[in-house]
């Protein structure tokens, strides 16, 4: 699996079911990253079971109400994902769980293959770290709901990504495909795409780079996105991802791999790690933060 055929899945070319996406590890051909969205009507219900991974459900637009383990979590969602932050609902492995909306709308449904079965529960918005990264035209805005560190799980990590129309995020191009303990972790990852239309309306597009790193079967795809687009990252270097002027940008990172540590560690390409020195003296771009209130600056800019 390494061309951009195989990577790419433009809107609709991975749908299955009520799942606008529907990527598992058996079809990815990876062991532990999944990632559907599900698209309810008004009123709409649907049950899916958990099976040997844990979940985050994660309202794209729209709320919900997710039953498991006997517990039921009402999300307040939002309006989309350029609105605001979302609450969301954890649940694990070996669970049965129901996913209904009153108004209807599109949630993610993120997964990660695991062991440990950890307690259902609730991600409230207001618990949702946002970081501002990078400066200029590489400012971005993160985040963190099921970062390492911020929410409990097995093996998943996810966070979501804000990019102004015409600046590059994910940059300098950073890979994580070789477990190397303290310095790099494995993770397979999924970025899911959606594009902000014009003021006038016209939908929008972004682009995506991953390139080989000499670890795996050398991911290579240099792809146009939009709205509803996903690519998968099995290794490789990856990034920019590009969003054209006058459409903001938005993706969802889904994360997981074999390491014994949940952690988020990163190798910056060797060749465009410098840019890092650029930034210390030029400010975030003034657009930021689209909503939310974010933590200070960090210096890490692996997304």
């Amino acid at each position: 699996m390494s061309g951009t055929s195989d990577l790419h899945l433009p809107a609709g070319t991975a749908a299955s079911g009520p799942y606008l996406l529907d990527v598992s590890p058996a079809t990815a051909g990876w062991a532990y990253s999944s990632l559907r969205v599900l698209r309810l009507a008004p009123g709409g219900s649907h049950t899916y079971a958990a099976g040997d991974s844990e979940w985050i459900v994660l309202p794209l637009a729209g709320g919900c109400e997710v039953t498991a383990d006997g517990e039921t979590f009402a999300l307040t969602g939002r309006r989309d994902v350029f609105a605001g932050v979302s609450d969301f609902a954890y649940v694990p492995r070996r669970a049965e769980v129901t996913v209904t909306s009153a108004g209807g709308g599109r949630f993610a449904l993120a997964g990660a293959r695991c062991e440990r079965r950890l307690p259902a529960r609730y991600g409230p918005a207001g618990g949702v770290p946002v970081e501002l990264r990078g400066a200029g035209v590489c400012s971005r805005q993160v985040n963190n709901f099921a970062a390492a560190g911020v929410f409990a799980a097995d093996r998943l990590i996810a966070v979501e990504v804000l990019t102004p129309g015409g600046n590059w995020s994910s940059y300098p191009p950073h890979k994580h495909d070789a477990s190397r303990p303290g310095e790099e972790s494995r993770l397979e990852e999924v970025y899911y795409f959606e594009i902000a239309d014009s003021p006038a309306g016209t939908p929008g597009a972004g682009y995506q780079r991953v390139s080989p790193s000499g670890h795996g079967p050398g991911s290579d795809v240099l792809a146009e996105v939009r709205g509803g687009d996903a690519v998968l990252i099995p290794d490789g270097w990856h990034g920019p991802a590009m969003a054209a002027p006058g459409h903001d940008m938005y993706y969802l990172n889904v994360m997981a791999g074999p390491d014994p540590d949940r952690a988020w560690l990163i190798q910056d390409h060797p060749d465009h790690a410098w840019l890092r020195d650029t930034w210390r003296d030029t400010p975030v771009d003034p657009r930021l933060p689209l909503y939310g209130t974010p933590a200070p600056q960090g210096e890490e800019t692996d997304r």
